[in-house]
């Protein structure tokens, strides 16, 4: 029998909320129905909004996988926490999985890691090998692998998560990091969700076809095109029979500019624009159903926790590891500072404390994940931590000194697309970025041009906004501590290969 202090402790440990933290890849805001999706509807997605709280301007500090993971974990800017581009993250420094489980958490990470280094911190984990993939996935842990044949990533990463919760310590509240490989390129959806999408016209966005005036080299030299840059593999085209593995891959990486294609029941030879929209809908189609597949799984794992009677004493989080451009701008993936690659979904459902149906227009940041999960938990936050805790905007109480404005870099130049790196600053009605290597500025008034058509850099009219932006810049840049020690050279690369080449380090 339990003595009265051993009571206490227990009722104390089951009194701090439980934190389930969902993160999706590359789902961008504006292709979730809560957030005004023109191109799907959500309803799993939604009803955290509904249930909990929407941040309208919620923003990522470095739009690539590997940095937004780093970010997530410790608190701090890229260069901080030394994960500028696709680099092996160095788990011996704190993190706030590391400072949940010394406080009593039970801790788990399941799903997509591609940080290069055994996860630390964790009572349990479970990880796709770099990107992972879709059909068949093979997640390993510290002691073995297993190759979950016939099964979908997203399915399974579900299964994984719902387990843990089923399995885990009854005296002791938990914090699961549940990460889910899709919607990311290639995107490959299931069967059921591709079927749900083969047929369906998506509408086009505005600026699908925007020629890039006023801005500067960095859009014209960019290699993330839709009508250019998706490959046979993306468009989901069968290579000839009878070619070798080598022979097949690079059949499937060509970029086609013609190809014959079934287009409204009739077969058609297809070249420009003709081809472009083609292409377009393509992606847009297999996208889409990925995201789908997220949605219904988040009901699933949702539905367990009502049924499992840990709704009201869980903090669920759903976001994703950056935005994405679905055609914006003509583009696909994400890495520059415009809105659609810089904005991410977050929506926190806390039944203790949110009130349902609650909106913030707060400048929120990826950054702001780990102060909010500790002090959420009863933790103090570690002063080194970079970002700020989200509780006082959860609890209807957004601070008389939150931030003004947000500071963004990024740094793989060229990359895997030719972008050209920068940084840059938002504010609530304004953007400037600055492409440090090309020496090239952008200004856009995001009250009058919200789709950033129109780059008012240099303008007679714009001197006294671009000079306060300017200090502004500068003051963001003194105060996170950016010495600019990664933009020259970045530590080597290490995030990708077999469980074999991963595991141990």
């Amino acid at each position: 029998m339990l003595n009265a202090v051993a009571l206490l402790a227990v009722a104390a440990a089951l009194a701090r909320p439980n934190l389930v933290f969902i993160m999706s890849d590359d789902h961008a805001a504006h292709a979730i129905s809560a957030y005004g999706s023109r191109v799907n509807q959500t309803p799993q997605i939604d009803r955290l909004a509904r249930e909990g709280i929407r941040f309208r301007n919620a923003f990522v500090t470095n739009s690539i996988c590997t940095p937004a993971r780093a970010t997530i974990l410790t608190g701090l800017y890229s260069h901080k926490n030394g994960v500028p581009v696709f680099n092996r993250f160095d788990g011996s420094q704190p993190t706030v999985a590391k400072l949940l489980q010394a406080a009593g958490y039970h801790t788990g990470m399941i799903g997509k890691w591609h940080l290069g280094s055994d996860p630390t911190g964790f009572d349990r984990w479970e990880i796709l090998p770099g990107q992972g993939v879709y059909n068949d996935p093979v997640l390993y842990t510290a002691t073995g692998e297993k190759t979950y044949a016939g099964r979908y990533a997203t399915d399974v990463i579900t299964d994984l998560g719902i387990e843990f919760i089923r399995e885990r310590p009854k005296d002791r509240p938990f914090f699961l990091m549940l990460h889910h490989k899709a919607p990311h390129r290639e995107w490959t959806p299931d069967e059921l969700h591709r079927r749900m999408f083969a047929e369906r016209v998506i509408p086009e966005p505005p600026t699908l076809w925007d020629d890039y005036a006023t801005r500067t080299d960095a859009l014209h030299e960019n290699e993330q095109r839709v009508a250019f840059d998706l490959t046979r593999r993306d468009l989901k085209l069968e290579p000839p029979a009878g070619l070798s593995a080598a022979e097949r891959s690079a059949w499937l990486s060509v970029k086609p500019t013609e190809l014959e294609a079934v287009v409204g029941g009739k077969r058609l030879s297809l070249t420009g624009d003709a081809l472009a929209r083609y292409k377009y809908q393509r992606y847009m189609q297999d996208y889409l159903a990925c995201v789908q597949s997220v949605d219904d799984n988040l009901g699933r794992l949702l539905d367990f926790l009502r049924l499992s009677g840990l709704e009201r004493d869980t903090i669920v989080v759903y976001t994703s590891d950056q935005g994405f451009f679905l055609g914006e701008h003509g583009l696909f993936d994400k890495r520059f500072m415009y809105e659609e690659s810089l904005r991410i979904p977050l929506l926190v459902r806390w039944p203790a404390v949110v009130r349902p149906g609650s909106e913030s227009d707060a400048l929120a940041l990826n950054l702001d994940f780990a102060p909010t999960f500790l002090e959420a938990a009863g933790l103090a936050v570690p002063e080194s931590m970079q970002g700020k805790s989200l509780v006082p905007i959860l609890r209807g109480e957004t601070p008389r000194d939150w931030r003004s404005a947000i500071y963004y870099r990024y740094y793989h130049d060229p990359g895997h697309h030719n972008t050209r790196a920068h940084y840059g600053v938002r504010t609530a009605s304004h953007k400037l970025i600055y492409f440090w290597k090309k020496d090239q500025w952008e200004l856009y008034d995001l009250r009058s041009d919200p789709s950033e058509l129109r780059n008012v850099y240099g303008q007679p009219d714009q001197e006294a906004v671009t000079a306060e932006l300017k200090a502004t810049l500068a003051q963001l840049r003194r105060e996170y501590q950016d010495d600019d020690r990664f933009a020259d050279e970045q530590p080597p690369q290490g995030v990708d290969g077999t469980v074999a080449a991963l595991r141990g380090r």
